[in-house]
């Protein structure tokens, strides 16, 4: 069990936008095969966020949603009250807003000063700003809260729900691997909110095409150490990400990778990660949600995981049909092609990965020490995150 003990639910959601992949802060680019219609939704400028996903599938009822929204919400605002989370340095407030001009006319925020438009899409627009006082970059997520009021991502749920839970689950959780949040501004008295993240200028070698082309195996394995290592710190604390594909990575200019957009993410309680829902992006989704079952969301992140290897190393992806229900019935139904050439180390890890039986799809922890994987690295450590070492430090059980 992981150190956060929150409960599992998700969001779905259906606006269709197509939005192009400028710096990656896009959110959730769904492929345009897959979706039954775009529709662009125009903002104003330097105003809205945008989480793209897709059709959901959903098989639980929305009074059972409806509750687990509330837990989560309940058990996550308990555990930042109570400092059970996973920052050393908690993610600042702010509730006060002035939209202003520098001296030589530029937008600000604050201290913030506007500098260009990075991407945008339903929710609205990322903007790229600088602050004034450090002189960093950031990427601010700005958001009209009565735009976001008005769109519902399930029958009695708006997509202000679907930002404040990402909220909430950015401000429990610090990783290497992980984009992070370092303020949000939420002024009461204004219709304006926002979300300001770590600038992350990167892009994938291969970015730009549709389906991306290979990155080459050398960088793939790196880059995917990277991801696993993100992906076991969340689920250690029963979060799974819900949207793992190449669009939601990030490169550094270190040439790190780092996980962004939790919009449809969810937290669960113990080890009960059983969910009902399944918005994530349909070329990455895992068979079992494809059949409208409930599903375990770990294995799902896992196969999602398999999905963007493939992609890395293969510059295709594993199932891709016509339409939606084409590319779902690929998914549960076709052989996985693989070429003969591939490195057997390689083909041995991605048929495990992308498994279609869950129960015998193999786990991050032995992807973690796979031959593939480990190569001349070594295998990837666990990361021992503040709150792991707040427990070691007060001489509780790890």
């Amino acid at each position: 069990m992981g150190c956060c003990n929150c409960f599992g639910f998700s969001f779905t959601k259906k606006s269709k936008t197509v939005v192009k992949p400028s710096d990656c802060y896009h959110d959730q680019t769904t492929q345009q095969l897959l979706l039954d219609e775009d529709v662009e939704e125009d903002v104003e400028e330097d105003e809205g966020d945008y989480s793209q996903n897709g059709d959901a599938t959903d098989t639980g009822n929305d009074d059972d949603f409806q509750s687990m929204v509330k837990r989560a919400e309940e058990i996550i605002h308990h555990r930042i009250q109570k400092e059970l989370h996973c920052r050393e340095f908690p993610v600042k407030d702010t509730y006060s807003l002035i939209r202003s001009e520098d001296d030589d006319g530029n937008k600000m925020v604050n201290e913030y000063v506007y500098v260009r438009k990075i991407a945008s899409g339903g929710y609205g627009k990322v903007v790229l700003y600088r602050n004034s006082i450090d002189g960093k970059h950031y990427a601010i997520k700005a958001f009209h809260k009565s735009h976001l009021l008005k769109l519902r991502v399930a029958p009695s749920e708006t997509a202000m729900t679907d930002v404040l839970r990402e909220v909430l689950i950015m401000k429990i959780v610090e990783h290497p691997n992980i984009a992070n949040l370092v303020e949000v501004i939420d002024d009461p008295a204004t219709d304006h909110f926002y979300m300001v993240l770590e600038y992350i200028h990167g892009k994938w070698d291969w970015e730009g095409t549709c389906p991306p082309g290979s990155c080459g195996e050398v960088a793939a394995r790196k880059y995917f150490r990277d991801v696993v290592s993100g992906l076991m710190y969340l689920h250690a604390h029963n979060i799974v990400h819900g949207d793992i594909k190449p669009e939601n990575l990030l490169i550094t200019s270190s040439g790190a990778v780092k996980i962004i957009d939790f919009g449809v993410s969810q937290v669960f309680e113990d080890n009960n990660d059983v969910l009902r829902r399944s918005p994530g992006t349909p070329v990455f989704t895992a068979p079992e949600c494809c059949l409208g079952l409930t599903y375990h969301g770990k294995a799902a992140d896992t196969w999602a995981a398999g999905a963007t290897l493939y992609c890395m190393v293969l510059g295709n992806y594993p199932f891709l049909g016509d339409n939606l229900h084409d590319t779902y019935d690929k998914i549960v139904s076709n052989e996985l092609f693989l070429p003969d050439n591939m490195n057997p180390l390689l083909k041995n890890l991605i048929e495990g990965l992308l498994c279609k039986d869950p129960e015998q799809r193999i786990s991050l922890a032995t992807v973690a020490e796979h031959p593939w994987v480990v190569s001349e690295e070594g295998p990837i450590p666990p990361y021992l995150c503040w709150c792991e070492r707040n427990r070691i430090q007060r001489g509780m059980m790890p």
